[in-house]
């Protein structure tokens, strides 16, 4: 399964929609967008994981490796994803803490940090 992104402007923040899987072999795409996307001066982004089929380890890094580079610039990287077997990844890695994660691309866009 290949990794499918699109990216779209709303308000001052950056929607960033992923289907597929993310894994060893498709997490660098993933990365290359969000690196791009800072790079631009888009610090405030959402990231659509409804369409996500897989997610591993590598996948997780590559978020937190993105909240990190928006948060150097003040920025916020917001979640929107209500599967269960994606969900309980992020609460088994205790990451629920670190990243906001909401039931839609509009709680995300209307939540403040």
């Amino acid at each position: 399964m290949d990794l499918s992104l699109t990216t779209r402007q709303e308000d001052n923040h950056t929607v960033v929609v992923v289907g597929g899987e993310i894994d060893v072999y498709t997490a660098p795409k993933l990365r290359e967008q969000l690196i791009d996307l800072v790079s631009a001066g888009s610090y405030h982004l959402v990231v659509d994981m409804e369409g996500v089929e897989f997610l591993d380890s590598t996948g997780l890094g590559v978020l937190v490796g993105g909240l990190k580079r928006v948060r150097a610039h003040e920025g916020s990287l917001r979640l929107v994803c209500t599967q269960e077997r994606i969900l309980k990844i992020f609460r088994i890695t205790g990451l629920t803490k670190v990243f906001p994660i909401h039931s839609s691309v509009e709680d995300a866009l209307a939540a403040h940090e």
